[in-house]
Order: structure tokens, then C-alpha cells, then sequence
């Protein structure tokens, strides 16, 4: 029941997700729509601002903390920081097309992954030495990614 990935910091490119897994054109932007009973915990406490958004494709998702906005591939395990000048936000939701992503993922350090029911437990430390962001994501009834 509990599935622990011990990650390794991560610096090598590996957006295979750009191309292939979402499938939008390059001029195309995608609307990301919030995710429903998330949440966020930035070193242990709820951060004052924060959001998050799931796009069409499973896996991937979209973290808006502060001024920030992060881009996760669950299943990479990858972690992405984007300018936030590119990310367009239209009410509840936001624009952001993946030709705006960055070529290197951030390193991040110590991802673990943990089913706690109905919710999906991912955290990771952003770097060697950094900060712990931890999001709790909700499963469908049958134990699979809502998002």
C-alpha cells in the first residue's frame, strides 16, 4: 500500500512530456483547471497563497505558490519552474501552453510517494538542502489518480 521512491537529485533534461504526452501545439495553450480538495504544505505549514491546477493529461500538474509557479511530473518525477509571466490566469483558471517550459527540472531531492487512502501524498525537497513541498492530491474511489 505505501509506494516509497527515494529520488536522487535531478539535473539532466527530460521533458519528454513537452512533445509527446500532452499533445498540444506548439502556439496552442492549454487551460488549467483548479484542483478540487488539494492540499498544500510548504515545510510542514499551509502556505498563505497558493493554488493548484490539473491539466487533460494525468500526471501532470500545476502549482501556484506565492509568486511561483511549479510544474510537476508525477510520474518523472520531475519538477519544473516556470516564468510566471507566461502563465495567464482567466478567473479560476489558468492558460500555459508546455512550449513555455523550461529545458532543465529543478533539482529536488527526497520524492516520496504515498497512497493515504483517498488522497495521494507526494513531497519532495527542493534541492539538496531546500524546501519540503508536500501536496495531497485526491484518488477516485477505485485508488486511481483523479488528476
Amino acid at each position: 500500500m505505501t509506494a516509497i521512491v527515494g529520488g536522487a537529485a535531478r539535473t539532466a533534461p527530460a521533458a519528454s512530456w513537452k512533445a509527446s504526452s500532452t499533445g498540444l501545439r506548439a502556439a496552442e495553450k492549454a487551460v488549467w483547471k483548479p484542483v478540487a480538495f488539494a492540499i498544500v504544505k510548504f515545510n510542514g505549514e499551509a502556505p498563505k497563497s497558493w493554488n493548484m491546477y490539473h491539466s487533460e493529461k494525468k500526471g501532470l500538474l500545476l502549482v501556484h505558490l506565492w509568486k511561483r509557479y511549479l510544474l510537476l511530473n508525477i510520474k518523472e518525477q520531475e519538477v519544473y519552474e516556470l516564468d510566471p509571466q507566461t502563465v495567464k490566469p482567466h478567473g479560476e483558471e489558468v492558460e500555459w501552453s508546455d512550449s513555455d517550459a523550461p529545458d532543465q527540472p529543478l533539482e529536488i531531492s527526497e520524492w516520496k510517494e504515498r497512497n493515504v487512502g483517498r488522497l495521494l501524498r507526494v513531497s519532495f525537497r527542493l534541492g539538496k538542502d531546500g524546501h519540503i513541498l508536500e501536496l495531497q492530491i485526491p484518488l477516485k474511489p477505485d485508488g486511481k489518480p483523479a488528476y
